[in-house]
């Protein structure tokens, strides 16, 4: 029984740990009518391909956060927020992010090469 206990327990500690070498990237979408994604302060308009995570903050019932390209779609609630953190497998090619029921002004895009 000690052994499934620390099993369990190394398990939840190696989780935030696999975690903390993984770039990470903030989108956030709303109060108002603004999404973005930033790698630290600098808005994300290149990537190399590679595992990253993401932590959206999405901060209206107006809106939701996006994220579509190659073998990705992940989103966050139009009618809900909070802050959702994904950890995706990036690879070639083009993504975008939008906010759905804005996506004609509430938008953006980066490359990954």
């Amino acid at each position: 029984m000690k052994f499934v206990a620390l099993a369990v327990l190394a398990a939840a500690l190696a989780a935030p740990a696999a975690l903390a070498g993984t770039p990470t990237l903030t989108g956030t979408v709303g109060p108002g009518f603004t999404i973005t994604l930033k790698q630290g302060t600098k808005k994300v308009s290149k990537l190399k391909a590679g595992t990253y995570v993401f932590k959206i903050a999405d901060k209206s019932s107006l809106h939701n956060f996006h994220l579509t390209g190659p073998g990705v779609n992940k989103t966050t609630s139009v009618a809900k927020t909070g802050t959702s953190t994904w950890k995706l497998k990036l690879k070639k090619g083009t993504y975008k992010f939008v906010c759905d029921p804005h996506k004609s002004f509430m938008k953006g895009s980066f490359k990954v090469s």
